[in-house]
């Protein structure tokens, strides 16, 4: 499934399942867009990219300010002269149980996790629209589908991310542009590595493939969503997390 000549934006994707996802479509011949927060994680990963012979460009915006995702959007269309993809991956949690949860903890994971979204969304269609073709794949969470104690606002935002989706393939599907949302399980990165021992046995014993995903796991999932051979694939939200909703 080469990619040849296509530009994707990977939002996020300084570290983790972002910069796994940036690596797997440089592979598969992207140019590819690294964004992130961190302009040295940022950087890291083009650095990367580069290394195994791909082409990226690292730029630095925050995802919940509209002018920082305008000059992301301009910046990678004078690098390239257009974008063929967009990756929603950008992320946080802050956690904690609802009458304890702070306004401004809401707040964050709200902004970045969905609004961040809607704002890249919104800004990279213009061109999509225009060229009537297009990709796009937003990064959920199966915790958006069946909840979790202690994570209200995080469940909340990838419950909104698979309902956004939704709505948006059926807005551009006759334009040609395809939007779906992948819900990863637990994950093995920064975010997953502070869940204590006894935490990490309680979560396996859900998993029935009995093990926690690998960032590759998510990205070789979006490489096939955004090539020719899921031309007919929108509006879906698949499910990568070891067997865990069954």
């Amino acid at each position: 499934m080469m990619l040849n000549d296509s530009v994707a934006i990977v939002t996020g994707s300084g570290q983790g399942i972002g910069r796994a996802i940036a690596l797997e479509l440089a592979a598969a011949g992207v140019q590819v867009v690294v964004n992130d927060v961190n302009s040295d994680k940022a950087e890291e990963t083009v650095e990367l990219i580069r290394a195994a012979g791909g082409e990226g460009l690292a730029v630095q915006a925050d995802v919940t300010k509209a002018a920082d995702v305008d000059r992301l959007i301009k910046t990678a269309l004078d690098q390239f002269g257009k974008i063929n993809i967009l990756i929603n991956n950008a992320g946080i949690t802050r956690d904690s149980l609802l009458l304890r949860m702070k306004e401004a903890d809401w707040d964050a994971v709200l902004a970045i996790n969905l609004k961040g979204v809607f704002l890249c969304t919104k800004a990279v269609s213009k061109g999509m629209l225009k060229q009537r073709s297009g990709v796009i794949v937003n990064i959920s969470s199966v915790v958006g589908l069946s909840g979790n104690a202690g994570q209200a606002n995080y469940a909340a935002s990838k419950a909104g991310i698979i309902g956004f989706s939704k709505s948006i393939a059926k807005e551009f599907a006759s334009r040609g542009i395809r939007v779906n949302a992948i819900a990863p399980g637990y994950i093995s990165t920064d975010m997953t590595e502070t869940l204590g021992e006894g935490l990490q046995t309680e979560v396996l014993r859900a998993i029935p493939l009995g093990r926690l995903g690998k960032p590759e796991d998510i990205a070789q999932v979006v490489r096939f969503l955004v090539s020719p051979a899921a031309s007919y694939i929108t509006g879906q939200t698949l499910c990568v997390d070891g067997g865990m909703e069954i």
